[in-house]
């Protein structure tokens, strides 16, 4: 596929809002897990997750918009805010028309839909609910297209605006139709992410039912695990990144700073299982070959794979098994890490937030580490960067995302100027 560049990131994640802080966090090894303060958890299982500490005024929103606004759409107009002003772009002199928006989100505005709902049906007392006590945004809770309508008002797009829900997948493929939108001459720049705010009380008891979080209440820094053989679930988090997208070689030319390069994309679906997976990770490796075949990039250049690393017990036998198939006798020299160890999983968003962190690694040639990780599993026997960050060669990174329903995605970044 044609070489699109990633010129400018914003980023609002747990434990760091704006990339300085992120990636301050994640080459730190710091956990952002504590007990939810974002509503009463009493009596849910797992009563932890990853928050940002976000005040929508302090970060560039007006008065409505912190008002109006569910807290998904406010991170995403932050992290779009951040990279616009990060990529050096002149947005007012572009084209609107060749300007595009493309976001991920799982659950969109779930926060404000389950506020009012309730207000609606007086605490959930009344089937039939009182349309006299909705307030006027109502209607913009229950479509998550209106993340994107908010970022594309704020950039002025005029061209191609969509939002992708593939579960935790989104921001993946979110970036992966932005990058393509540019390849085939659809539009000449894309602010492409996700943002998700799921930390709510329908959010956490579906997670619940389902035993996918992790218990350990007592511990909430050590709780997210990822390849340790202790893990027992992942942690929720929240938050968003969106980059700035433009094709590589009009980049270059007017002198822009590319921290990655994204070369190529696949997806594919399990048809299996709402949460189960494979052990031996077909479908994933599926994806990574294909990704890596787009790209022209052979296995043995990749130098580094951001695993999903969700910390359930299934996931990560899974992902170690995929990444085997495809790299052969090289996966046991490539380091492999997980942020969710630091951020937790914010579902839709952190496929994107994972590509801002693979972005960062390549331009400061850094690979963040997997935290907690301390007792080997001897099913996932992979060199995973244990609790302290790596400097070392970086030209050719994959980040790799699964999601519930069966989605499989893998794309391929390269350092600007780097050898494929």
């Amino acid at each position: 596929m044609t070489a699109v560049a990633v010129t400018g990131i914003g980023v609002v994640a747990p434990g760091g809002v704006g990339v300085p802080q992120f990636w301050d966090l994640l080459t730190a090894g710091r956990t952002a897990t504590r007990p939810i303060s974002l509503f009463d958890a009493t009596g849910f299982r797992s009563r932890i997750a990853a928050e940002c500490d976000f005040d929508p005024r302090r970060h560039g929103l007006s008065k409505e918009q912190a008002r109006d606004l569910d807290r998904v759409a406010q991170f995403a107009l932050a992290a779009a805010r951040e990279s616009i002003v990060d990529s050096g772009l002149d947005f007012p002199s572009l084209a609107p028309e060749r300007l595009g928006v493309v976001l991920g989100s799982a659950v969109g505005n779930t926060t404000r839909l389950e506020q009012h709902y309730l207000e609606v049906s007086d605490f959930g007392r009344n089937w039939q609910v009182d349309a006299a006590k909705a307030e006027e945004h109502l209607y913009d809770y229950l479509v998550p297209s209106s993340i994107c309508r908010e970022v594309a008002w704020l950039c002025g797009a005029e061209g191609p605006v969509s939002l992708i829900s593939t579960g935790c997948t989104a921001g993946l493929d979110a970036v992966a139709h932005g990058a393509a939108l540019i390849a085939e001459g659809s539009a000449e720049v894309v602010l492409a992410g996700a943002a998700e705010a799921p930390i709510s009380p329908i959010t956490v008891a579906c997670f619940d039912a389902i035993r996918a979080t992790s218990p350990n209440n007592e511990e909430p820094a050590q709780a997210s695990r990822p390849f340790d053989g202790r893990r027992d679930g992942f942690v929720l988090g929240e938050g968003a990144a969106v980059l700035v997208l433009e094709e590589a070689g009009s980049a270059r030319r007017r002198g822009a700073r590319i921290y990655a390069e994204i070369s190529g994309f696949a997806n594919r679906g399990n048809a299996f299982h709402m949460t189960g997976l494979k052990p031996d990770g077909r479908e994933l490796a599926e994806a990574l070959r294909t990704a890596l075949d787009r790209a022209r990039t052979d296995p043995a250049a990749v130098n580094y794979v951001n695993a999903h690393g969700s910390g359930t017990q299934q996931n990560d036998v899974h992902e170690t098994a995929a990444v085997k198939t495809v790299l052969g006798a090289h996966a046991y020299r490539t380091p492999m890490s997980s942020i969710k160890s630091m951020v937790g999983h914010s579902l839709g968003a952190i496929g994107s937030i994972e590509l801002a962190a693979c972005a960062l690694a390549l331009h400061h040639q850094v690979i963040p580490p997997t935290a907690n990780l301390a007792v080997p599993d001897p099913r996932c026997d992979l060199d995973y960067v244990p609790r302290e960050a790596r400097q070392t060669r970086l030209d050719t990174v994959v980040s790799l995302g699964s999601g519930f329903g069966g989605f499989q995605s893998a794309m391929v970044l390269t350092r600007a100027g780097g050898v494929r």
